[in-house]
């Protein structure tokens, strides 16, 4: 087990350069598979999701090789299995992703169902719905989801019920498998959607965004393998962003694009951060004190559900009582406790909302109705060190960071699964002055 020891109450001063988001990374490897030839991808994240996908392709018999720094060749030509191992479904989400690829192949697929973090119920109705209206037949049996297309993959019209990144990229990729144009509603948004939409219009496909959230997808086209940079990781932009704001220091974020954060720099400004946007990137940086203001995560191009918990550390160290109602994922406050252990004042609350199950992106009806799903933090509560145990990606990053305003000495346990998502977190923000010892057992 991995951990960190951090001597906080320093300001974080310098600049960081983002890898490949982590959320197109793995989903353009998976990508890869549906076309003719070898893809070689750049920019790829360091990241711990990426190896393990590039485990579950060489699994299935397809040919994965590094290339260069942050560079892979992916080859479909000698896939050969349709079962993706069972030890693959607890530590990835990444294994229904694969449902076109062997579709397409084979036209069947077994799955482990997926992990991945603990936030709560991940539902894979939204993807299996829009699969059966494509004649795919499914079922689910000892934690693994059986696909077939017994009479082939047709085009239609699917209305996602609830908005889904993850259910918009695989129904895409099943869309191109299918003879005829697929337009799917209520899709979303994210720019990591958009980059496998450019990945898989640059290898010869014919998918376009219209208004409305509709994607319009012309399926049955070959495929030809491309090269292709991935984009950077926004969520990793996040971190460090709230890293100079926590600490009172002075971050510049090579790579961060302004369009991809407008709903993060808004709540930036109105909170009195600065920032200023740059060709190569954008510089954060604490000014004078902070102030409270009230967040909903929403679907992008709202507030991310994935900025959420960074945000609320934040929350901690500015005037004020802020208010955060998490609608995207039922349970994603596993770390309020570890703050209040640290000093901060949180109280958890229940929104008072006319219609929760049309408010909340996650299903409310089988929600734990013990679970809160709002927060009001006091500040500026000063944040004492303490000893901590990393429970998933995000709440990892977030305890560092908190670590890094505190005062005093921090123990964060179970680190390596903040590799998960963030490439080298604890060697770049010591690399921004963070005192930090990293220790690898």
């Amino acid at each position: 087990m991995s951990k960190f020891i951090i001597q906080g109450g320093k300001p974080l001063v310098g600049g960081v350069r983002l890898g490949g988001a982590k959320n197109a990374s793995f989903k353009i490897m998976i990508a890869a598979l549906l076309c003719q030839g070898k893809s070689r991808l750049l920019n790829l994240a360091k990241i711990g999701d990426v190896g393990t996908t590039a485990e579950i392709i060489r699994s299935l018999g397809a040919y994965v090789r590094p290339c260069g720094e942050r560079t892979i060749f992916i080859d479909p030509a000698p896939f050969d299995k349709f079962q993706i191992p069972d030890k693959f479904g607890e530590i990835s989400r990444a294994s229904l992703l694969f449902a076109a690829p062997l579709i397409k192949k084979f036209g069947q697929a077994v799955l482990p169902l997926p992990g991945g973090d603990k936030i709560g119920k991940r539902p894979i109705e939204r993807h299996l719905l829009g699969f059966k209206k494509m004649g795919i037949v499914s079922k689910i049996e000892k934690n693994r989801l059986y696909l077939s297309a017994p009479r082939g993959v047709h085009a239609t019209r699917y209305r996602f019920p609830k908005n889904t990144h993850t259910g918009t990229e695989n129904l895409i990729m099943m869309a191109t498998v299918a003879e005829g144009t697929t337009v799917l509603e209520n899709a979303a948004l994210e720019t990591e959607i958009d980059d496998l939409i450019y990945f898989l219009n640059r290898a010869g496909g014919k998918i376009k965004r219209l208004s409305g959230r509709r994607i319009k997808i012309i399926g049955g086209i070959k495929l030809k393998g491309q090269t292709h940079a991935i984009i950077p990781d926004a969520n990793e932009a996040v971190s460090y962003a709230c890293a100079a704001l926590a600490t009172k220091g002075d971050i510049a974020i090579e790579e961060a694009k302004e369009k991809d954060l407008a709903p993060f720099l808004e709540k930036v400004k109105e909170i009195g951060g600065r920032y200023r946007a740059n060709h190569w990137g954008i510089r954060f940086w604490w000014q004078k004190p902070l102030q409270a203001t009230n967040m909903t995560t929403k679907p992008f191009p709202g507030f991310k559900t994935d900025w959420q918990p960074l945000w609320t550390m934040l929350m901690t160290q500015a005037e004020g009582t802020s208010q955060v109602i998490e609608a995207i994922y039922e349970d994603r406050f596993k770390f309020v406790p570890a703050l209040i252990k640290m000093g901060a004042k949180i109280d958890f609350f229940q929104p008072k909302v006319k219609n929760p199950e049309k408010f909340y992106n996650f299903n409310y009806k089988d929600s734990n109705p013990n679970t809160y799903h709002g927060i009001k933090i006091h500040g500026p509560t000063p944040l004492k060190g303490q000893k901590m145990v990393a429970q998933n990606l995000r709440h990892g990053a977030t305890l560092t960071i908190a670590a890094l305003t505190a005062h005093g000495e921090s123990i964060i346990e179970n680190t390596e699964i903040i590799d998960r998502g963030y490439e080298n977190l604890g060697k770049k923000l010591k690399e921004l002055g963070g005192r930090i010892k990293i220790i690898n057992d």
